[in-house]
């Protein structure tokens, strides 16, 4: 299990606020640079994987040649099955919906009634790869790669959140329908930070950079982060009380690894993240890219919110090339039905109180 370098690098982060250490670089072509001698990071990226964030029980951190296989291979199994022509005199679902059995995803996405089938999903079908090898999870701090259990501070917070949310109805008005229903901003953390697969689709980048700038554009509800580049340790360029989408982002070359680091994050963003519900405004946030060969780029991500978490979290995820286009994602549920959303959540209580 080769985690060391990125175990040393956690407990660095505990002492000095450094974060997850760069990759090893790997035998697949020379890393591209631009006209002032940087790693090229730009292009068209996708992180797209059948890998969990967190380790199921029973793994080990790297998947042997045959958990591999039967993992890929019931994924493939699950693709084949559901990609067969419909039947056309098939009854309609049954009261409550049905369920399409491999992923739980297709389930998801179809709500039992065939919303979304697996032509229109492309969560991946492949296990993460980084450095070369197969991972059981995306998270890879702290050793066991799962989420630290919340502080006693925090499940207090967070059963009062809860409570306070409970308080209305899911239709009772426009703030509590998800920021991702609403198109404000991506679906779970894809657009970040951390920028995480979604499972589900669409997860694809384009990275644009010059000698001052960065920006990350995210085809899930085209979000696109511009990340002004200074030296390790300049002033934080936006005043406490600003909480932009995605946070207040700045970051620094070292060597030929990109650091960006990102503290608050809008309070709104992190209620629609499961994995951050409840974090406090001490959140901060480190993502390392590292163009480690002409087709991949090993992104790693450190969370960091002693108030919220018994201790650090974070992982490696690797963005791999797309010679495909992206276009627009012209996400538009927010603008054109959430009216009509409350309006029949009005309706139906009306006729209820009769």
């Amino acid at each position: 299990m080769k985690i060391t370098t990125i175990r040393a690098a956690v407990v660095l982060a505990a002492v000095a606020g450094v974060s997850i250490s760069v990759a090893r670089a790997q035998d697949q072509g020379a890393v591209p640079r631009t006209p002032d001698g940087r790693a090229d990071l730009q292009g068209n990226w996708t992180n797209g994987t059948i890998a969990p964030m967190e380790r199921p029980q029973g793994f080990e951190a790297v998947l042997t040649p045959e958990q591999v296989a039967e993992i890929e291979g019931g994924r493939q199994e699950c693709i084949e099955a559901h990609s067969q022509l419909s039947d056309p005199d098939r009854d309609a679902p049954a009261a409550g919906g049905v369920s399409l059995g491999c992923d739980f995803v297709l389930d998801a996405a179809a709500g039992g009634t065939g919303g979304y089938n697996v032509f229109y999903l492309d969560r991946g079908d492949r296990v993460a790869v980084v450095n070369g090898e197969p991972r059981s999870s995306l998270i890879t701090v702290p050793e066991d790669g799962r989420i630290p259990a919340r502080t006693a501070e925090a499940q207090q917070r967070l059963g009062g959140l809860l409570a306070a949310r409970g308080q209305y109805g899911e239709y009772d008005n426009p703030e509590n329908r998800p920021l991702s229903e609403r198109c404000i901003v991506s679906f779970g953390s894809n657009a970040g930070p951390p920028m995480l697969p979604n499972y589900f689709y669409n997860n694809n980048y384009t990275i644009v950079q010059t000698p001052d700038h960065v920006a990350i554009m995210t085809e899930m509800v085209h979000d696109t982060r511009i990340i002004p580049l200074s030296d390790a340790g300049g002033p934080s360029p936006l005043p406490d009380e600003i909480q932009p989408w995605f946070g207040d982002s700045r970051g620094w070359w070292e060597d030929d690894t990109l650091v960006i680091e990102t503290t608050k994050l809008n309070p709104e963003q992190l209620y629609a993240y499961r994995e951050f519900f409840g974090a406090t405004p001490n959140l901060r946030i480190t993502e390392r890219l590292t163009r480690v060969d002409a087709n991949t780029i090993n992104y790693e991500f450190l969370v960091e919110d002693p108030d919220t978490w018994e201790s650090p979290w974070g992982g490696e995820v690797p963005f791999m090339k797309m010679d495909d286009l992206l276009y627009e994602y012209a996400c538009h549920e927010g603008n054109y039905a959430l009216e009509n959303v409350l309006l029949g959540a009005r309706a139906q209580e009306r006729e209820e109180n009769r």
